[in-house]
Protein backbone atom coordinates (compact mmCIF):
# COMPACT_ATOMS: atom_id res chain seq x y z
CA UNK A 1 0.00 0.00 0.00
CA UNK A 2 2.06 2.87 -1.26
CA UNK A 3 1.76 6.32 0.73
CA UNK A 4 1.04 4.22 3.88
CA UNK A 5 2.31 5.85 7.16
CA UNK A 6 4.32 4.41 9.55
CA UNK A 7 1.52 4.34 12.32
CA UNK A 8 0.85 1.05 13.19
CA UNK A 9 4.48 -0.40 12.93
CA UNK A 10 4.97 -3.24 15.40
CA UNK A 11 7.18 -5.64 16.34
CA UNK A 12 5.97 -9.50 16.02
CA UNK A 13 7.21 -12.93 16.91
CA UNK A 14 7.96 -15.28 13.95
CA UNK A 15 8.62 -19.19 14.74
CA UNK A 16 11.12 -20.84 12.44
CA UNK A 17 12.47 -24.26 11.97
CA UNK A 18 15.46 -24.26 14.52
CA UNK A 19 18.55 -23.44 12.83
CA UNK A 20 16.65 -21.69 10.07
CA UNK A 21 16.69 -18.56 11.31
CA UNK A 22 18.91 -16.77 8.52
CA UNK A 23 17.60 -18.45 6.03
CA UNK A 24 14.29 -17.28 6.62
CA UNK A 25 15.52 -13.83 7.07
CA UNK A 26 16.99 -13.99 3.81
CA UNK A 27 14.36 -15.48 2.17
CA UNK A 28 11.75 -12.42 3.89
CA UNK A 29 14.02 -9.76 2.84
CA UNK A 30 14.52 -11.32 -0.72
CA UNK A 31 9.96 -11.75 -0.57
CA UNK A 32 10.13 -7.96 0.62
CA UNK A 33 12.01 -6.76 -2.15
CA UNK A 34 10.41 -8.59 -4.95
CA UNK A 35 7.04 -7.70 -3.82
CA UNK A 36 7.60 -4.41 -3.04
CA UNK A 37 6.63 -4.15 0.67
CA UNK A 38 9.06 -1.90 1.88
CA UNK A 39 6.37 0.16 3.13
CA UNK A 40 4.75 -3.05 5.33
CA UNK A 41 7.94 -4.64 6.62
CA UNK A 42 10.67 -2.51 7.90
CA UNK A 43 13.22 -4.66 10.02
CA UNK A 44 13.73 -8.61 10.02
CA UNK A 45 16.33 -9.23 13.39
CA UNK A 46 17.62 -12.51 14.66
CA UNK A 47 18.14 -11.66 18.22
CA UNK A 48 21.55 -12.48 19.23
CA UNK A 49 24.50 -11.82 21.76
CA UNK A 50 28.17 -12.08 22.04
CA UNK A 51 29.51 -14.38 24.84
CA UNK A 52 33.23 -14.36 25.88
CA UNK A 53 34.75 -17.35 25.84
CA UNK A 54 38.00 -18.65 27.43
CA UNK A 55 39.50 -21.12 25.41
CA UNK A 56 43.42 -22.63 26.11
CA UNK A 57 44.13 -19.24 27.61
CA UNK A 58 42.83 -17.03 24.59
CA UNK A 59 39.33 -14.74 24.68
CA UNK A 60 37.07 -16.02 21.82
CA UNK A 61 33.77 -13.76 20.96
CA UNK A 62 30.96 -16.30 20.05
CA UNK A 63 27.43 -15.09 18.50
CA UNK A 64 25.03 -16.62 20.48
CA UNK A 65 21.11 -16.77 19.40
CA UNK A 66 19.16 -15.55 22.15
CA UNK A 67 16.13 -17.46 21.38
CA UNK A 68 16.54 -20.22 18.79
CA UNK A 69 14.37 -20.70 16.36
CA UNK A 70 12.85 -17.68 16.50
CA UNK A 71 13.37 -14.34 14.67
CA UNK A 72 11.70 -10.86 14.96
CA UNK A 73 10.06 -9.09 12.31
CA UNK A 74 9.17 -5.22 12.91
CA UNK A 75 6.05 -4.47 10.49
CA UNK A 76 2.48 -3.06 9.64
CA UNK A 77 0.23 -6.24 9.97
CA UNK A 78 -1.89 -5.93 6.44
CA UNK A 79 -3.32 -9.21 5.39
CA UNK A 80 -0.69 -9.14 2.61
CA UNK A 81 2.01 -8.53 4.76
CA UNK A 82 0.53 -10.93 6.80
CA UNK A 83 0.25 -13.52 4.21
CA UNK A 84 3.65 -12.87 2.93
CA UNK A 85 5.66 -13.81 6.22
CA UNK A 86 3.43 -16.94 6.65
CA UNK A 87 3.93 -18.41 3.43
CA UNK A 88 7.77 -17.57 3.19
CA UNK A 89 9.81 -21.16 3.68
CA UNK A 90 10.69 -22.42 6.60
CA UNK A 91 8.50 -19.69 8.61
CA UNK A 92 5.81 -22.39 10.66
CA UNK A 93 3.76 -19.07 11.90
CA UNK A 94 3.68 -16.31 14.19
CA UNK A 95 4.02 -16.39 18.23
CA UNK A 96 0.93 -14.97 19.48
CA UNK A 97 -1.97 -15.99 17.42
CA UNK A 98 -4.98 -17.91 18.61
CA UNK A 99 -5.17 -19.90 15.39
CA UNK A 100 -7.62 -20.62 12.87
CA UNK A 101 -6.48 -17.69 10.78
CA UNK A 102 -6.35 -14.81 13.55
CA UNK A 103 -3.79 -12.53 13.12
CA UNK A 104 -1.15 -12.57 16.10
CA UNK A 105 -0.80 -10.09 18.56
CA UNK A 106 2.88 -7.60 18.75
CA UNK A 107 4.80 -7.59 21.73
CA UNK A 108 4.78 -4.97 24.00
CA UNK A 109 7.31 -2.12 24.22
CA UNK A 110 8.20 -3.32 27.69
CA UNK A 111 9.18 -6.97 25.50
CA UNK A 112 11.07 -5.68 22.68
CA UNK A 113 13.23 -2.65 24.33
CA UNK A 114 14.97 -5.21 26.73
CA UNK A 115 15.90 -7.47 23.83
CA UNK A 116 16.76 -4.90 21.16
CA UNK A 117 18.36 -2.95 23.90
CA UNK A 118 21.01 -6.24 24.42
CA UNK A 119 21.41 -5.68 21.35
CA UNK A 120 22.59 -2.94 20.45
CA UNK A 121 19.70 -1.39 18.37
CA UNK A 122 18.28 2.07 19.39
CA UNK A 123 14.61 1.95 20.59
CA UNK A 124 12.42 4.97 20.42
CA UNK A 125 13.71 7.78 22.98
CA UNK A 126 11.10 8.23 25.58
CA UNK A 127 9.23 11.94 25.91
CA UNK A 128 9.35 13.14 29.23
CA UNK A 129 8.13 16.90 30.27
CA UNK A 130 10.20 16.81 33.04
CA UNK A 131 13.75 17.43 34.27
CA UNK A 132 16.00 17.08 37.27
CA UNK A 133 15.16 19.41 40.20
CA UNK A 134 11.59 19.35 38.76
CA UNK A 135 8.70 18.09 41.54
CA UNK A 136 6.95 14.94 40.07
CA UNK A 137 4.35 12.71 40.92
CA UNK A 138 4.48 8.97 40.72
CA UNK A 139 1.75 7.28 38.99
CA UNK A 140 1.78 3.55 39.79
CA UNK A 141 3.51 1.18 41.30
CA UNK A 142 3.49 0.79 45.48
CA UNK A 143 4.31 4.55 45.66
CA UNK A 144 1.59 5.90 43.55
CA UNK A 145 -0.05 8.80 44.78
CA UNK A 146 3.39 10.28 46.24
CA UNK A 147 4.93 13.45 44.98
CA UNK A 148 8.89 13.74 45.37
CA UNK A 149 11.75 15.66 43.26
CA UNK A 150 14.02 14.46 40.57
CA UNK A 151 17.35 14.15 41.71
CA UNK A 152 19.05 12.08 38.14
CA UNK A 153 17.57 10.58 35.37
CA UNK A 154 18.42 7.91 33.49
CA UNK A 155 17.77 7.61 29.89
CA UNK A 156 19.24 4.44 29.08
CA UNK A 157 17.83 2.21 31.59
CA UNK A 158 14.34 4.08 31.20
CA UNK A 159 14.38 5.76 34.62
CA UNK A 160 14.29 8.02 37.24
CA UNK A 161 15.62 8.81 41.18
CA UNK A 162 13.19 10.63 43.16
CA UNK A 163 13.83 11.52 46.36
CA UNK A 164 10.33 10.82 47.97
CA UNK A 165 8.94 11.71 51.72
CA UNK A 166 8.93 8.12 53.33
CA UNK A 167 8.18 8.31 56.85
CA UNK A 168 9.72 11.71 57.23
CA UNK A 169 12.87 10.94 55.44
CA UNK A 170 13.59 11.92 52.08
CA UNK A 171 14.15 8.69 50.99
CA UNK A 172 15.49 8.24 46.68
CA UNK A 173 14.18 5.55 44.98
CA UNK A 174 13.89 4.97 41.05
CA UNK A 175 11.08 4.90 39.32
CA UNK A 176 10.21 4.06 35.40
CA UNK A 177 10.00 7.70 33.95
CA UNK A 178 7.14 6.35 32.27
CA UNK A 179 5.36 6.12 35.63
CA UNK A 180 5.95 9.67 36.39
CA UNK A 181 4.16 13.07 35.34
CA UNK A 182 5.51 16.50 36.32
CA UNK A 183 3.25 17.96 39.18
CA UNK A 184 2.56 21.99 38.05
CA UNK A 185 3.15 24.28 40.78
Amino acid sequence: MPGMNEEGRRWYVVNTYSGHENKVKENLEKRVESMGLQDCLFNIVIPEHVETEIKDGKKINKTKNMFPGYVLVEMIMTDEAWYVVRNTSGVTGFIGSSGGGAKPFPLQKHEIDPILKRMGIQTTQLEINYAEGDEVKVLSGPFAGKQGKVESIDREKEVATVLVDFLGNATPMEVELIQLEKVEL
